[in-house]
């Protein structure tokens, strides 16, 4: 690791709050990624009859456990729990049960409040609304940084073919990215969604479109500053190929204020996808989504779990990734030292 790397991880490590943020909420978001584990209507492990089976896995008929039916296995039906555990035994998930699991034989089956079955207790589907968030705050997550990645990409190749080339080329793009930001992104959406069936890929292409421009400005100042170097004109002098002084010598000076903004822009779309699930654009129904969760809340005032873990969760996650995006910008700002 070279000094000015060095020093950048040492700022970073001085930032106790960016630091701490970003331990929470790495360990929020890799417990996310193992939510079949956590909560799901199927059980981790069966022993029956001297073997093991995976239902997480792979769907085995209920013949396999002595059952009657050659249909697909109800672990949670009270007979089939008996008939394997006659034989052996389940390991069951923390969480009994998955996004989509409808609760069934409950006196009051949708809206009910916490308790030890449903510490967050139930939606207005009789659905769990931990076993919802935990799924919800994954595809959040994922979304997020899918199209953080992608929109980064873009977004700086562009920024550096219009920073590098400028003249006419800049000319153009700078008009065109006047034309293209000034379209009214949401009613795009509403238009697309009404003959389009929303989806996680289908949503993040369609975003993808919109959100490429967020690192495009500061990228083409980078490189309209950057091209004017002696080593540049040097470089180019020397016969070397532009796209190698672009991505070699100037893109990296670029980067490092690029960097900062990731976080934010991380935290900017999620917030998109969660305004979309709230206005029922975003993806398709059924699915888990913070954004559901909060439109649950504001249709169900007499349930108030639902409207305090939907806000809590998202303000947590946009107050960890602000925290974490601060904490970047002071360790890539030269004139801040640690202590």
């Amino acid at each position: 690791m070279s000094p000015l790397n060095r020093r950048r991880f040492a700022a970073f490590r001085a930032s106790r709050r960016g630091m701490i943020s970003l331990v929470v909420f790495g360990v929020l978001f890799f417990v996310s990624l193992f939510a079949e584990l956590l909560a799901n209507n199927k059980p981790i492990l069966i022993r029956y009859d001297g073997a093991f089976f995976s239902p997480m896995l792979r769907d085995y008929p209920e013949t396999t456990f002595g059952g009657d039916f050659p249909t697909n296995t109800v672990y949670s039906d009270k007979e089939v729990q008996k008939l394997i555990q006659d034989k052996g035994w389940i390991l069951w998930p923390p969480i009994p049960y998955s996004y989509d699991t409808v609760l069934k034989g409950e006196k009051r089956q949708t809206l009910l409040p916490p308790s030890w079955a449903h510490p967050l207790g139930t939606d207005d589907q009789a659905r769990d609304v931990l076993a919802r968030l935990i799924y919800g705050f994954r595809i959040s997550v994922l979304f997020g940084l899918a199209l953080t990645i992608l929109s980064s990409i873009i977004g700086i190749a562009a920024g550096a073919f219009q920073g590098y080339f400028g003249g006419a080329v800049d000319l153009v793009f700078q008009r065109f990215l006047e034309i293209w930001s000034s379209m009214p992104t949401l009613y795009l959406l509403i238009i697309l969604a009404s003959f389009i069936q929303p989806s996680f890929w289908v949503l993040l292409g369609i975003m993808l479109l919109f959100s490429w421009m967020a690192l495009v400005g500061l990228v083409r100042a980078e490189f309209l500053r950057g091209r004017n170097f002696d080593y540049v004109r040097a470089a180019r002098a020397l016969g070397m190929l532009d796209v190698r002084i672009m991505f070699r010598h100037i893109l990296p000076n670029a980067m490092t204020a690029s960097l900062t903004f990731l976080p934010f822009i991380l935290a900017g779309s999620v917030t998109t996808l969660t305004s979309l699930d709230f206005l029922g654009f975003g993806l398709p129904v059924g699915s888990p989504s913070l954004g559901e969760l909060l439109l649950q809340g504001k249709n169900n005032l007499n349930a108030p779990w639902l409207a305090f873990t939907g806000f809590f969760i998202i303000a947590l996650m946009l107050s960890l990734l602000v925290f974490i995006g601060e904490a970047f910008r002071d360790a890539f700002n030269p004139r801040k030292v640690p202590a």
